[in-house]
């Protein structure tokens, strides 16, 4: 399917993806549910049979005559249990890699998205074997009973309160995890930048999917100074993207549900509104908002936000940014922006994040060739060929041969320090070089 397909830029009010009164811009929706989605099995498909070969390994003097490689097996039974937010794309994504790496599979939809939940139990089956992947359509009581049963790996994007469920579920049997939990991504702002470019391009990846993103910029760090001239251009931004009234606008998605709605408004109390801040609970409209006057101690400060609300947080330095990025938890992504190099490259060095994106926001999630997944907010990597690892065991295999028996022998009793010689100098792998550690 292409654009030219029936997709157009607009409201998709009732689309399959987001349930009746949840509207997302069909650009938005194709770009991330369909595109992505595609670029994801394209590049499986066209790498498949090179992931999946035996990799030869290394040999020491000992196993020159002998096969050393690493085998590709599937897990078994996988359980991907999928989000709201983005429902096609972070459930299909990982059964990419997990039909590639050869195992069977159970997907569990999100119950929010009630659609896009129909819309997989009604499709898969008729595309997919039956006897190795099944959709259950489950809520909260069903899938914890769902849980009691023995997987062989299990694969959830959602909430890290949700996440630590599913890990003790997990731990029962010791099943091994992938936990996709989200986090508050930093994004700070140097002195020394473009500043009408950096407000498009925070304001895009803030506000695509009404924030609903886990790798949106969850807040802005700058200067005083830097604060002042981003708000016009913020503002502008804004403007330029949904016109002076952005609940009318066909590009400006809504929230996905009315626990979500309310949970996201309660935020705007945090700091003080210096643009946006408009609701419409009807319509599940919150305008795109920027809070400023925002302590890291706010309530905007505490949880993954996933709706229109950016904060800007002053740090008087780049020294003081940092320090407050390492305070925190460390979430997905950390987003620098900078016409400095050296900026980019300090900000690299001396924080630890999942990922990191420099002068632009969401774009690294275009590419096939980087993991995506964090550190304290996630367990585990995949995307691409690190999704096909995820799902598979590497099988560490030797294949030796029957001859050469005396070489052999040099490791049976009885020992004498002639053979364990012999053995060292067969079997030791050497120092070459130096290794300066910076």
């Amino acid at each position: 399917m292409s654009p030219a397909d029936g997709v157009e830029t607009g409201h998709t009010v009732g689309s399959d993806a987001y349930g009746t009164l949840c509207p997302q811009p069909s650009f938005e929706a194709y770009f991330s549910e369909i595109l992505l989605c595609k670029n994801e099995l394209n590049d499986t498909l066209n790498n498949l049979s090179h992931w999946m070969k035996d990799e030869h390994m290394e040999k020491n003097l000992v196993t020159q005559l002998d096969s050393v490689f690493i085998r590709k097996d599937p897990y078994g039974v996988v359980l991907i249990i999928a989000p709201w937010n983005y429902p096609i794309h972070l459930f299909l994504v990982p059964l990419i890699g997990a039909i590639a790496a050869g195992n069977c599979v159970i997907v569990k939809p999100s119950e929010t998205t009630k659609n896009t939940e129909r819309l997989v139990a009604e499709a898969l089956p008729c595309y997919l074997d039956n006897d190795c992947f099944a959709v259950v359509t489950a809520g909260v009581e069903e899938t914890t009973k769902l849980l009691e049963n023995k997987f062989d790996y299990i694969f959830f994007t959602g909430s890290p309160s949700v996440g630590r469920i599913i890990m003790t579920a997990a731990a029962k049997h010791l099943t091994p995890v992938t936990l996709e939990l989200g986090g508050k991504n930093p994004c700070y702002v140097s002195d020394n930048c473009e500043v009408q470019n950096v407000a498009r391009r925070v304001a895009w990846g803030r506000f695509f999917n009404a924030g609903q993103t886990c790798v949106a910029p969850d807040y802005i760090l700058c200067s005083v100074e830097m604060r002042e001239k981003l708000m016009p251009a913020l503002r502008e931004a804004i403007t330029e993207f949904y016109g002076s009234n952005p609940q009318e606008s066909p590009d400006f998605a809504r929230i996905v549900g009315d626990k979500q709605f309310r949970r996201i408004r309660t935020l705007l109390s945090s700091g003080r509104v210096a643009i946006g801040g408009q609701t419409d609970e009807q319509e599940r409209y919150i305008a795109p908002t920027v809070l400023v006057d925002v302590q890291p101690s706010d309530p905007v400060m505490q949880e993954k936000i996933l709706g229109p609300i950016l904060p800007i947080v002053t740090a008087a330095s780049m020294d003081e940014a940092i320090n407050l990025i390492n305070t925190r938890e460390r979430p997905l992504i950390v987003y620098v922006f900078s016409s400095d190099k050296k900026v980019m490259n300090q900000v690299l060095e001396w924080t630890s994040r999942g990922g990191f994106c420099g002068n632009d926001t969401l774009m690294h999630m275009t590419l096939t060739s980087l993991p995506f997944g964090g550190i304290d907010s996630s367990l585990g990597k995949y995307h691409s060929k690190f999704t096909f690892d995820t799902f598979t065991h590497h099988r560490s295999c030797l294949h030796r041969s029957m001859a050469l028996e005396t070489t052999n022998a040099l490791c049976y009793p009885p020992y004498t320090q002639q053979k364990l010689g012999l053995v060292c100098f067969a079997s030791e792998v050497k120092r070459q070089g130096t290794c300066t550690l910076l």
